[in-house]
């Protein structure tokens, strides 16, 4: 652990509603793809910390599900994280999306009531049109005028710098809080886990991604391959069909595109296997919400 004088490390907490950006932002910010990201709501269903350490810092950015109002277990626990990160944050990301209006205020008001620093980001300004950037800054700050404000795109990286620049001032003086090298604190099998849900969140349509759950049943690492086989489960047999798809394409194809993620990520050869498994309400269901890992 670092213990220099004026080393500062905390908790940067990222909140917002479902598919504003909170993951495409912490990428930007680790400058590699940790955290997966798709166009459908409530692709994120876990806290995932991105630790970035330099000579002179520490960031723990924490990336967490969207803010929801929960229709059943799962989302119950994916609102626990959401709570568990407004409690240890040091500075909290507030996100919102270009297009957003204060339709669902109850979580912003908790942010600013959690006791930490709040920064206003509103993403997505690589898609605004005329002056409404501009309006919407001005918008939330008439609603709320303690906002601290930045007009950002995580996407193209508009503005992350001058954040950036602000979340280190933010920071308290303290000494490291992981190991210099470590880049998350998930596993390698949560990491290739949630590869394969993203490749099934960009494959398929209506319920199957939300019905869809992976576990990585073993991680074998060899001198030149890693060798990896994935359960992925549905909640009826109905779906079980759909996963696997006609003579077995659908699956290949989410096969073939983790895969070749999974390589980028670890640096060598990568051989998986999945195997598609019924586990009926999943969701709804507290003892298979914490075989998953929902606690």
């Amino acid at each position: 652990m670092d213990k220099r004088k004026n080393f500062k490390a905390g908790f940067v907490n990222i909140i917002g509603r479902p598919n504003v950006g909170k993951s495409t932002l912490l990428n930007t910010f680790m400058g590699e793809k940790l955290a997966i990201t798709s166009s459908k709501a409530q692709t994120t269903r876990h806290r995932m910390f991105g630790i970035l350490t330099e000579p002179e810092f520490q960031i723990v950015f924490s990336d967490t599900p969207g803010a929801i109002d929960p229709a059943y277990k799962l989302q119950e626990r994916m609102m626990g994280f959401v709570r568990n990160a407004l409690e240890d944050a040091d500075v909290i990301l507030f996100i919102v999306a270009l297009e957003d209006k204060n339709d669902h205020p109850e979580v912003l008001e908790m942010a600013l009531k959690a006791g930490a620093p709040v920064l206003f980001l509103i993403n997505k300004t690589d898609l605004e049109k005329g002056s409404q950037t501009l309006d919407k800054t001005n918008y939330w700050q008439e609603l709320y005028p303690e906002l601290e404000i930045f007009t950002i795109s995580a996407l193209d990286k508009r503005n992350t710098d001058k954040l950036f620049n602000r979340i280190l001032a933010l920071l308290p003086e303290h000494p490291a809080y992981f190991p210099k090298d470590e880049m998350t604190d998930k596993s390698e099998r949560f990491i290739c886990s949630e590869i394969i849900r993203e490749k099934i969140f960009l494959n398929y349509k209506q319920e199957i991604p939300y019905s869809t759950e992976v576990s990585v049943t073993s991680f074998k690492e060899e001198e030149k391959i890693i060798r990896i086989e994935a359960e992925i489960y549905v909640e009826r047999d109905s779906q079980k069909g759909i996963i696997i798809g006609k003579k077995a394409e659908a699956i290949k194809q989410v096969g073939t595109q983790a895969r070749g993620d999974m390589e980028v990520f670890f640096g060598k050869k990568v051989h998986l296997e999945t195997f598609v498994k019924v586990e009926k309400d999943w969701r709804k269901d507290e003892r298979k919400l914490k075989k998953f890992g929902y606690h």
